[in-house]
């Protein structure tokens, strides 16, 4: 069986992907991989507690690889050190690259070009499913997520540090995608098939936290002029 290593966010889409792969059996994942933001320890955009991370890995059973980047990391240099990473990941055996990607066609043809460069072959078992559909089947299998980040321009503050469930969805403006696949939210799951147990969390405060936008970090992958960022998040700090 071909081995390969999954993106792992610590949210629901890369939590279906592996539940998918893991039930059709032509790939062993056996990896886990996740990018850190070294200044806070905590996973990008997510700004998800590392050992909350650890926790997950540990409940799936699957080795964690963690990449830690700088807060404030260019773009060279972000692909720099990816590439470095992936290297490792390819002298160890890793042929494949898991996504839970859906539908944003320029951050997949980044991924896949820059993956062409070390000869790792991408997969995205999620590539355009309908998101509404998902979120029913995410939540029929039995996975459980929780928001801890959500964009302010688009969800007001009650949004944040809230069990997604079919109440969840319903109350979801219009605007905004059932998955919060334009970044409109991102999620903690702490349980769901692919899980030996819960993983146990309190919530802590939400804040809100404003960023510049700056003209060559790594998030440029999805080609997005600076003056069209959305540069406002509420956070809720799970303990």
């Amino acid at each position: 069986m071909k081995k390969a290593f999954i993106n792992w966010s610590s949210g629901k889409d890369a939590a279906y992907a592996l539940y998918l792969l893991q039930n059709k059996k032509e790939l062993s994942v056996e990896k886990l991989v996740t990018t850190i933001n070294s200044q806070v320890d905590r996973v990008s955009m997510h700004g998800l507690r590392k050992d909350l991370l650890q926790k997950q890995a540990s409940s799936l059973g699957i080795p964690h690889h963690i990449i830690s980047l700088p807060g404030e990391v260019s773009m060279e240099t972000y692909n720099r050190i990816m590439e470095e990473e992936v290297e490792k990941l390819r002298a160890e055996g890793f042929t494949h690259s898991v996504f839970g990607d859906i539908f944003l066609e320029d951050l997949k043809q980044y991924r896949e070009q820059q993956l062409q460069k070390v000869n790792i072959q991408p997969v995205f078992p999620l590539w355009k499913k309908d998101t509404g559909m998902f979120m029913k089947e995410f939540l029929s299998a039995g996975f459980k997520a929780i928001t801890v980040s959500v964009n302010a321009r688009l969800l007001d503050q009650s949004f944040c540090g809230r069990i997604i469930d079919d109440q969840f969805l319903s109350d979801l403006p219009e605007n905004v995608d059932p998955a919060g696949e334009n970044g409109e939210f991102h999620s903690f799951v702490f349980d769901g098939p692919v899980f030996s147990a819960p993983i146990t969390f309190q919530k802590g405060e939400i804040v809100e936290r404003s960023f510049a936008p700056a003209g060559d970090k790594n998030d440029n992958c999805f080609k997005k002029e600076p003056k069209t960022w959305d540069t406002s998040f509420y956070y809720c700090d799970l303990i």
